[in-house]
């Protein structure tokens, strides 16, 4: 679906941030709709096979996620002044999608488990994907995204936020007589994917309060402690304000789902 982001002169914007419904998916930009970078393993795929509907992928990725875990992105749309900015959000089909933000438990994401820097910590949900449309509000929206994927994990009792990140070195495996063998399955794209696009810059992350846990040339692991803060409990607040306005999670997390899907239980202190 083509999004207009056009608006009647005078008007002026504000983003919104939502929980992303398997009803926004057209929503979103289409690199967001067809990258099957975290959600599909090339190593899976016989030699002949190729993914003829990446957006079928991603959207039944989303869907078995979104059923087993709970939400697992969030969507920042466009809105008029003069919305009631008190009122839950369900994005319009003629909402522009102004940026994006995806995360799920490791397990869930195939691709993780070939990043040297990994495993993710078993008290983490791994942040996969943020893009932001350009435009006015380009400059702000990662923080805000990022921060209305604090507040649904601080409500629903996720202790850390973790990432791999691609650093300017990574540059050097455009050659791929230069890539390490370890390094294939992290490497390896498929469509219109790249690790420089579909991987998260290092810098911007520890730009917005992440920190190396993990080091590596190409690939750091990076960690946001959430019952720390550092820095986010305002933005943390007001997430969390918005995000009470929405549905309940039908399930906690990690409640009814595999192996796969599970998150270790966060240790709570015992009183004296």
């Amino acid at each position: 679906m083509h999004v207009s982001t056009a608006r009647t002169p005078g008007s002026s914007v504000s983003p919104r941030i939502a929980p992303l419904r398997l009803e926004a998916f057209e929503q979103l930009p289409k690199h967001a709709r067809r990258c099957v970078y975290w959600e599909v393993d090339p190593a899976t795929l016989r030699a002949d096979d190729h993914l003829s509907d990446p957006e079928f992928e991603k959207e039944a990725w989303l869907s078995m996620v979104m059923l087993e875990w709970g939400s697992c992105g969030q969507i920042a749309v466009d809105c008029a002044d003069g919305d009631d900015d008190a009122a839950p959000v369900d994005p319009q089909p003629d909402d522009p999608c102004l940026g994006y933000a995806f995360y799920a438990p490791p397990g869930a994401v195939p691709r993780a488990r070939h990043f040297p820097s990994g495993p993710v910590s078993p008290d983490a949900v791994l942040l996969t994907s943020l893009g932001v449309e350009p435009g006015a509000a380009a400059e702000a929206l990662p923080r805000t995204l990022i921060a209305a994927v604090v507040g649904d994990l601080v409500r629903r009792g996720v202790r850390a936020l973790e990432a791999f990140g691609h650093t300017a070195e990574v540059a050097e495996l455009a050659d791929p007589h230069a890539i390490p063998p370890a390094l294939r399955p992290v490497v390896e794209v498929l469509g219109d994917c790249s690790v420089e696009q579909c991987v998260l810059h290092a810098d911007a992350l520890t730009d917005a309060g992440f920190v190396v846990v993990a080091r590596h040339r190409y690939f750091p692991r990076l960690r946001l402690e959430l019952e720390q803060g550092l820095g986010w409990k305002a933005d943390v607040e007001a997430a969390l304000e918005r995000l009470l306005e929405s549905p309940p999670l039908q399930q906690p997390v990690g409640a009814g789902v595999g192996a796969a899907l599970r998150i270790d239980p966060v240790p709570r202190a015992t009183s004296g």
